[in-house]
Order: structure tokens, then sequence, then C-alpha cells
């Protein structure tokens, strides 16, 4: 897990070098830059496999690499005869990459990596960006004067004093409604995410950055079977992806909030342990009380299957001071996640790879939302209506598709289902929000339920699989979960919002503390204002947001408490 970056046109060293402490945090163990007179690349590492033997940027005959994530199948991916100068996962990119070709030619060897990546490779005048198929690692770029930038997150593009921050507008509206960035969108004019399972070529013509070709090499797709009967497959599935995920030189540990999705990764620990010849990892809970229902499942979950298992209780005076923290990480509106900051932190006093449930909630159909569709379809156009604005006609490169009005995606589950896991549920809002709140503290995050054994058998099950008529949500999941050893009230508990369920009255608390500023953030945005008063926490985010990213270029971060940025805003 790194933080990455670079430059296309007239790279300037200290402008990479910017860039990189900008990620600073995504890569405390090493930093580096490579720079020619046409491109620029940077890289801050956090070292989890060959820990001495592989800084970056890594290079190789005539071409350099930064990569973000992990590769987890490398080993059988190496070539006989490449000569490989380190033992880590990454350099089987440069060993795989081929000469200067299209999208198209590179997506062929790009297309047989299995992990969680984003990467750049600089290569026969070609600028090569691409990006894991469901979109665990960010990358994001933006076009600045005579410069192509790219960077692992946002706030990086500032290290550059042509980049400017400014909102989206029309982004911003989507999140609202929606309640995550769509396509590929950010809430920063300009600035684009390069979608999942992608792989852009980029060339100076005439010496401008230009996307000469751009192809998608995989995107996972929902083909419900018709019957299904296979717990034991739908199960090994899972362990063979936990256990992928277990490929580390350094303690991995596992985020336990006693929910299913994660008990599940805690319960195949042991077994996905021997089968990657690694210790059994220990668990790590956060609430705001020993009496949370959280912190009791979780605690009933680590004694079920006799797990070392780590807990702390929040400290609600530090709610508001690290509310900043988690706005100025997160890059969006969300402040009812606050569990993740001290939860990470914690976790990385012991440990530097985590792995959690993220993920099976998309795949198994797990929301309350799922339930009634035509329901939610009326929330959203609600909220559409409050804005006056509509998502159809949609064109340019933030858009992956031209319609994104609720009546458009909320016929049937299925297509439901794809949506979220096509444009932006998925890749711009929970994965976002597990890799920039655990890079924020040192700690790599690992997703096994969207490994790709576990992704291809979930997509296969039919719908009253996921989501039966009457009874609970994921029903095939908890139906492989039953073959293991957790409790039955484990393996039938309904499913919980995450930040709410772990810290209730905490964020309740917060929320209404802060409430008194909504009234003057929303006239800030008369557009948007009807919309913001009626979702106060999303209110209190982008006063936030604007406070830390927009005021003063945005450019470091700005100290002091949630209520001291806002009174300095309005």
């Amino acid at each position: 897990m790194c933080g990455i970056s670079g430059m296309l046109g007239h790279p300037d060293r200290n402008v990479l070098q910017r860039m990189n402490q900008l990620l600073a945090h995504r890569g405390p163990d090493g930093k580096g830059i490579f720079i020619d007179d046409k491109c620029g690349l940077g890289h801050t590492r956090l070292a989890i496999v060959d820990i001495e033997g592989s800084p970056q940027p890594i290079h190789g005959p005539g071409k350099v690499a930064v990569v973000n994530g992990e590769i987890y199948n490398y080993k059988s991916l190496k070539r006989i005869g490449y000569n490989y100068q380190t033992n880590g996962d990454s350099e089987v990119i440069l060993s795989q990459h081929i000469a200067k070709g299209s999208a198209k030619d590179h997506a062929r060897w790009i297309s047989e990596l299995d992990g969680m990546f984003a990467f750049a490779i600089w290569a026969d005048e070609q600028l090569i960006l691409a990006r894991d198929p469901v979109g665990v690692k960010p990358l994001v770029r933006t076009i600045a004067g005579n410069n192509l930038l790219f960077a692992s997150e946002a706030k990086a593009l500032r290290g550059c004093d042509q980049y400017t921050p400014k909102i989206d507008n029309i982004a911003l509206k989507a999140r609202i409604a929606w309640e995550y960035p769509l396509d590929a969108t950010t809430l920063f004019a300009d600035v684009f995410q390069v979608r999942p399972g992608t792989v852009e070529v980029w060339e100076l013509i005439d010496g401008m950055p230009q996307l000469t070709s751009s192809c998608r090499f995989e995107a996972p797709k929902i083909s419900p079977a018709n019957t299904w009967d296979s717990p034991e497959k739908l199960l090994e599935s899972f362990t063979l992806s936990v256990s992928d995920r277990l490929m580390s030189d350094v303690p991995v540990g596992i985020v336990l909030s006693g929910g299913l999705d994660s008990s599940l990764v805690c319960a195949v620990a042991r077994e996905a342990a021997e089968i990657a010849e690694q210790p059994v990892p220990a668990c790590w809970t956060v609430a705001e009380s020993e009496d949370n229902p959280d912190w009791k499942a979780a605690e009933l979950v680590a004694k079920s299957l006799d797990l070392q298992h780590n807990q702390h209780i929040l400290d609600p005076e530090l709610f508001e001071k690290k509310l900043p923290d988690l706005c100025w990480h997160g890059e969006d509106l969300d402040v009812t996640v606050l569990f993740f900051q001290p939860l990470f932190a914690k976790m990385s006093e012991s440990v530097t790879v985590g792995l959690c449930g993220q993920g099976a909630d998309e795949l198994h159909a797990g929301y309350p939302r799922y339930k009634n569709l035509n329901e939610h379809k009326k929330l959203v156009r609600g909220r559409l209506d409050d804005m006056n604005f509509d998502l159809s006609n949609l064109t340019g490169q933030a858009w992956w598709d031209g319609n994104h009005n609720p009546e458009n995606h909320t016929q049937s589950l299925e297509k439901f289902l794809q949506f979220e896991l096509d444009n932006g549920q998925l890749s711009n809002f929970q994965l976002r929000l597990v890799d920039r709140h655990s890079m924020a503290n040192g700690l790599e995050v690992r997703v096994p339920f969207l490994g790709s054994r576990h992704l291809s058998s979930s997509n296969k099950l039919p719908m009253h699989w996921k989501l039966p008529s009457n009874g609970l949500e994921k029903a095939a999941l908890r139906r492989a979960a039953g073959l293991t050893n957790l409790p039955k009230e484990i393996v039938d508990r309904p499913k919980l919002p995450a930040g709410r369920a772990t810290s209730p009255n905490l964020i309740d608390s917060l929320i209404e503390e802060l409430e008194s500023y909504t009234l003057q953030i929303a006239k800030r945005y008369p557009e948007i204002e009807s919309a913001l008063l009626k979702q106060p926490e999303i209110c209190i985010g982008l006063g936030l947001f604007e406070s830390m990213h927009i005021l003063d270029r945005g450019f470091s971060k700005r100290k002091g408490t949630a209520t001291d940025l806002l009174e300095e805003l309005i």
C-alpha cells in the first residue's frame, strides 16, 4: 500500500516533492521520485512485502513504474528470463508490461493481474494508468496548464501551483441525491477518477498530454443463475479470498464489528491462515460503550472462535476534534463514520495490514434500501426535485452513463445492484472510506469479499438467494456462514448501519451540537439549500469540506475543532 503521483508534460521536481509530502501519510516507510524531460513519478511507501528490497519507483529495461496495492498472484506471473531486481509483488507489473501499444494491447496483460492496484508506467513515450477491476485502490487525474497530474488522492494535485481546487456543483448535486459520488466524479471540478478495471494510455501530442486510448479490461457482471445449492463452494471461494489477502511480511489483523460480514472473515481466518502458511490474525473492535450491541456481538464472535481480541472504547471528547481529520482524509462529506479513525489508529499500533468485511452488502444485497426500491427511487427523486435538478443527458468524461435519474436504475434488484457495483456506491463511497481512513494511519486494509473468486461466485447467485421475499437479507451468505463455527445469533443477526451501530449516541450528539450551523452553511448554496436542510449531517460535512479543501487552496490540513472551522467559514 502506497501513495502514487505524477505529471506528464513539463515535470517539475519541486512539484513532485510537494505531491509526495501531501501523500506522506500513505507511505511512512519511504519516498522516491523519477523525472525526465517529459514525465515525473512520485511514490510514498508503506512496506508490506519485501520490506527492505522493494523501494519505488521501480525501474526496468527502458521503463519505470509506481504502484499502489498488492498483486496476490505475482509469484505465478513471474517470467523466466526477466532479471528481477526485487522479491516484491509490484515488479511483476513491469515484467508483464509489453512494448508500445494501444490500451487494448495493454489490457491483455493487465487482465492477468489478480489484486487491488493502481499504477502508472512510463515507457516508450507512453504513460499508462490502470486501476483494479472494482476500484479498491484510488487513482484520480486532472489537467493543469500543460500537464496531466495524477495521484492516489485529490489533495496531492495541489502540489502544482497551476491547479486550484474548486467544487464541482453538478457532482455535488448528484452526491447529495444518491449519497455517494457517481461515475468518474469527485467533488472537485475537473478532477476525475480512472474507471475501475480500466487502462488509459496518455501521450504528448504537440507538447500537450492527450488520452490516446482507453480500454476496460474487466467489468464485473451480475449474471444470476436460475438455481443455487452450493453453500460449501461459496464459503470456499471466500476462504480462499481471505487466504490470498494474508500475503504479507508484516503483521495482519481483522476489523471486527460484530456484524455478519466481518464475523465471517474471523470465522474462516484459521483455515485461511493454514492455507497461506501465515499466523492466525488477531481482531480489533471499537464502540462507544461496553453496552453497545456491536461490542457484545464482537466479543461473542472472538470468544467462540478463540481469537485474540483487542477492544477500545471511543472517547467522546475526541469526536469533534477528529472530525476535521475525517474530512481532510476522506475528501468527501462523511461525518457519520467517525469510528474509522480511532479503529484504524489502534490497529496500526500493532499491525500494518487489516482485513475487513466491506463489499459484502453490495454483492449480497445487504442494505435496507434493496428491500423497497420504489421507496428509494422516491427518496432520490425528492432530493433531485428539491434542487430542481435532472440527471439525464449527462455528457463528458465525468460520466460513464448518460442518465442517472433514479427511474433509470431501480426497475429491478439485479439492475440496481449492477448500477451500484458499476457507478459509485462501492468504489466511490465504501472503498474510498476504507482506503482513505486506513491510509491516514499507515494501515493497509484489504477486502476479501471482493476477491476474484468470491466476486465471481456471488455474481452468479439467484436474486432470491440474495434477498428473499420473506426473510433476512444475504440468504446465501448466511447459509454459507452457517457451515462455520459462528454462533447462530451472529449468522442470523440483521444488517445495521456501520457508523451509527458502533457509536449512535456519540454521532447523534455531535450532529445536534453542530446543527446550529446548518442554516448558515445551507445559505451559501442557494440552489441546494432545501436539500441540505433535510440532511443536516451532509450540510455540516459540506461546510467542513469547503473549509478544509477549498479555502486557501486546501494545501495543508487546517487546525482546530469542527466548531472552529465552521465559525471561520461562515
